[in-house]
């Protein structure tokens, strides 16, 4: 199960500053890119260990889900 812990100030999950999956938490170290579509938000992140994840936010639903992983080459 993905939840997804959101830095809000004027408005609620302005961005996400960290996420779980199954009780293990991921700390966002960065936000590559944002972008937008009908109802949704997405936020491609990279985490401390370097690996990639686009996160989608429902607007309509208040749900996330996790759209994509890429794993940092080691």
């Amino acid at each position: 199960m993905l939840k997804v812990k959101c830095y809000s100030d004027y408005k609620a999950n302005q961005r996400p500053v960290s996420f779980s999956i199954n009780h293990k938490e991921f700390l966002i170290k960065e936000i590559i890119d944002q972008w937008y579509s009908p109802g949704c938000l997405y936020f491609k992140v990279r985490d401390k260990d370097n690996h990639i994840y686009i996160l989608k936010y429902d607007q309509e639903r208040d749900l996330w889900d996790l759209e994509f992983f890429k794993k940092e080459k080691e």
